[in-house]
């Protein structure tokens, strides 16, 4: 339900931000359903290889359009991380745009323990992220264990927190923060931040430029200019749905 759903957030113009959390013991306490895994290979067409992997690379775009979703959203998306990451749980923090966790988080690429490679968004993600190549490689083709700690040190999170409902009050307050700034403002600097990632600086550059030719046009910009000069937040700006 992922893909509706974030399809419903981007057009929502109540909301302006997201926090991602689990609810049970851990964020994600177990990776890929072995059930549901063997069922999808079960379920693959007999006879011609070409025609059963033709019917695999469609299921497996299916899955990973459920995290690109959350990335191609412009509001955006704060995850929350307690306990246990594992496996898809990897993929999908590292589809979100900031990641704050615990002290008691841990993460965990576990696709090579299950027999493949992981192919829903960490492998292209995470290098991205990690600033070290070399750690991404170790954690992906040895399935070792991360700790917060670590975590942090490499850039995975950005903040850690002493427990849960830390986790979760900070995750919030830095919504609210989000959500008190002009969505114009938010939703183009997180589009021009993805676009940046995938491209080089003089095509990210031209991209801001074509998309500020329309969007300093906004009347957020006299309200926020008149809102520093009178002292005041931009929670005290009644910048308009989007």
């Amino acid at each position: 339900e992922l893909v509706q759903v974030f399809q419903d957030i981007s057009e929502d113009p109540s909301c302006r931000a997201v926090v991602i959390s689990g609810a049970g013991s851990a964020f994600t306490p177990v990776g890929i359903d072995l059930a549901d895994l063997g069922s999808l290979l079960a379920q693959l067409p007999d006879g011609d290889t070409a025609r059963r992997a033709w019917a695999l690379r469609r299921r497996i775009l299916d899955f990973q359009e459920s995290f690109s979703a959350m990335e191609r959203c412009p509001k955006p998306v704060i995850a929350a991380v307690h306990g246990a990451c594992i496996g898809a749980g990897v993929d999908l923090i590292s589809a979100c745009d900031i990641r704050f966790c615990s002290q008691d988080a841990s993460f965990q690429v576990k696709e090579v323990d299950m027999g493949l490679a992981a192919d829903v968004g960490t492998l292209q993600r995470l290098p991205k992220i990690v600033g070290s190549q070399s750690l991404v490689n170790e954690l992906a083709l040895t399935a070792r264990v991360m700790r917060a700690p670590e975590a942090l040190s490499c850039g995975l999170v950005s903040r850690v927190l002493p427990d849960k409902q830390t986790l979760l009050d900070v995750a919030l307050a830095a919504a609210s923060a989000i959500a008190a700034r002009s969505p114009v403002a938010v939703q183009g600097t997180k589009i021009n931040l993805v676009y940046a990632r995938d491209h080089s600086v003089g095509e990210g550059l031209q991209h801001v430029a074509t998309w500020n030719m329309a969007m300093l046009q906004t009347e957020d910009i006299p309200k926020s200019v008149q809102a520093a000069l009178d002292k005041k937040g931009p929670e005290d700006v009644p910048f308009a749905k989007l």
